[in-house]
């Protein structure tokens, strides 16, 4: 891969306050799940107790995916037709829809 190419071709990168925020978010899901895990170690853990713990770093994990595909959208969809690119953005989405 050449200097300066990402993957996808020249120019096409996470937006850097979104690769922030969603490396923030997934370092608090990290420490969430290391929560998790701390809890399942006590012999009386209520299995309730850790579904909700589960569910709501599956929430975080969600929320972590939609900021990312927002930019997406925003960033490399909608100008794909210009770029000359909107078959291989279109194959990459339905390979993406895949694993929804």
């Amino acid at each position: 891969m050449a200097e300066g190419e990402g993957c996808c071709g020249p120019g096409l990168r996470l937006d850097p306050a979104v690769r922030e925020e969603a490396r923030r978010r997934l370092l608090s899901v990290r420490g969430h799940t290391e929560g998790i895990l701390r809890m399942l170690e006590d012999d009386k853990v209520y299995c309730v107790d850790v579904l909700k713990q589960v569910k709501a770093v599956a929430g975080a994990l969600d929320k972590v995916g939609a900021l990312v595909l927002q930019s997406h959208l925003k960033r490399h969809v909608v100008t794909a037709r210009e770029r000359g690119d909107e078959d291989r953005i279109v194959e990459e989405l339905l390979e993406l829809l895949k694993y929804r």
